[in-house]
């Protein structure tokens, strides 16, 4: 029996409710909803049946075999961490960043260890010619062997050099500029963009060849094309940092093979994006002794515990409302941190502009930080110092009270690894805490806990006013 051969057709269909159209509709007649109709390509078979993907058999859950693939291992620990233990064969993964972070960087030196190791790898460019492939490539070091490049945008002849050269890798740079031939609409497009990650997706499943793509973000930070990248892709991978700073975090923000609380942490140098074995050092390596203003936090990023520093300056506003700038910690841990410290502990800074930076570059979403926060406001309002062999961890609540913060004991072996002797802790984690290595300083309060950290200085006792 001949085959029956598939006639691919363009339709639009409304991403609210599913309704088709054989045209464009700014008003969706079903939900009432605007500019919701894509264009999305369709396969037309001569039995008249319509189908996206071509149906397969449907098997019991008990009788699925696991195919044991090994994953690929990388070079780079930190891609490595990131990922789960390497690139799982045939998983298609999304790198998203903002433009100029490395991403290209970072994929073409992930592309050379591969080919390194006697595997070919197709590099696919929609940006770049080859010949500006090969300058940044002999400004890394990197030779090139194994490593094919591919200045290709026609998703069907990607598909075609994928068939022919049967790679351990491929990267497509970037999916934005990727098109189908059938669809009318500009490649970056919402229907461009899906169409090809889906083909992508589905010569990734069938010939178990992963596949790594880059996505260009927003204005606002979000992946463009984008949440329906985000739903297709089985990894999304965020390479972020800021532009004053030569620090690069890779976090994972889905991920079906591993954990998504994993970072990956590089410096961006002229050989590329080189990998930090010792983070916390980096960062904690400027901070002088005994200063004002500054507090030292055991924080965790995913199962890693990094040393950070806050920073805070207080001054009295020149301006009707007082000011709140931060830069790395989220802005409403800042105002509830405010707050506490104006109500519970008593310190008057209605008038005070604050500001709040993690040095680094770095950005601290826990409320384990809260009261490093805390302290470094405080430090700052009375000129005080903060022994610098103390550090602290905790979370404030409304009350002033201190609350339990999760996996003490990797944060305080941190802690005295980068040689702190001392830690303010709630007191309800001493209990959890087998440490003998650290001197553990607990707390209730909030308004303890100032006590504590800001009369080590020379000044008398009550000449805080807490």
């Amino acid at each position: 029996m001949a085959k029956n051969k598939q006639h691919p057709k363009t339709i639009f269909i409304c991403q609210q409710c599913g309704k088709e159209s054989p045209k464009w509709l700014g008003h969706c007649p079903e939900c009432n909803q605007w500019n919701t109709f894509i264009e999305s390509v369709v396969r037309t078979t001569k039995r008249g049946s319509i189908s996206q993907i071509p149906a397969g058999e449907a098997l019991e859950l008990d009788q699925v075999i696991i195919e044991s693939r090994p994953r690929l291992i990388l070079h780079s620990k930190e891609f490595n961490r990131v990922l789960g233990g390497g690139i799982v064969p045939g998983s298609l993964v999304l790198v998203s960043g903002d433009p100029g972070i490395g991403k290209s960087t970072l994929l073409l030196q992930i592309s050379s260890t591969i080919s390194q190791d006697n595997k070919k790898v197709l590099y696919v460019s929609g940006e770049e010619s080859a010949s500006q492939i090969k300058l940044r490539a002999t400004r890394l070091g990197i030779t090139g062997e194994g490593l094919y490049i591919l200045p290709e945008t026609n998703i069907e002849a990607i598909l075609q050099r994928m068939e022919e050269l049967s790679p351990a890798l491929v990267v497509v740079d970037s999916i934005q500029t990727v098109a189908v031939d059938e669809l009318d609409s500009a490649p970056g497009s919402v229907g461009q963009i899906r169409e090809c990650t889906m083909q992508l997706m589905h010569k990734a499943k069938t010939s178990g060849i992963p596949i790594l793509i880059t996505g260009h973000v927003t204005k606002d930070g979000t992946i463009a094309g984008p949440k329906i990248l985000e739903h297709i892709v089985d990894v999304v991978l965020c390479l972020e940092g800021e532009n004053f700073s030569t620090y690069r975090l890779l976090r994972s923000i889905k991920n079906r093979f591993g954990s998504t609380n994993e970072v990956g942490i590089f410096e961006m140098k002229s050989k590329g994006m080189i990998e930090l074995d010792n983070p916390s050092k980096v960062f904690l390596s400027e901070r002088p002794q005994d200063t004002i203003a500054s507090a030292v936090v055991p924080t965790l990023e995913g199962s890693r515990p990094l040393m950070v520093e806050i920073q805070a300056l207080t001054t009295t506003t020149s301006f009707g409302l007082p000011r709140r700038t931060t830069n790395g910690i989220d802005f409403s841990r800042l105002i509830l941190v405010t707050a506490v410290l104006s109500n519970r502990a008593g310190i008057p800074l209605a008038n005070q502009d604050i500001i709040i930076n993690v040095t680094g570059g770095l950005k601290v979403s826990e409320p384990a930080a809260d009261l490093g926060i805390a302290l470094a406001i405080a430090s700052s309002f009375y000129n005080a110092p903060i022994d610098s062999s103390l550090a602290a961890v905790g979370e404030i609540g409304l009350s002033g009270e201190l609350r339990h913060v999760p996996q003490l004991d990797r944060r305080l072996s941190e802690t005295s690894r980068m040689g702190f002797s001392q830690c303010l802790v709630p007191q309800t984690c001493l209990k959890d805490n087998s440490s003998t290595n650290i001197d553990l300083i607990g707390i209730h309060s909030l308004r303890q806990a100032l006590k504590k950290a800001l009369n080590r200085s020379k000044r008398p006792e009550n000449s805080l006013g807490i």
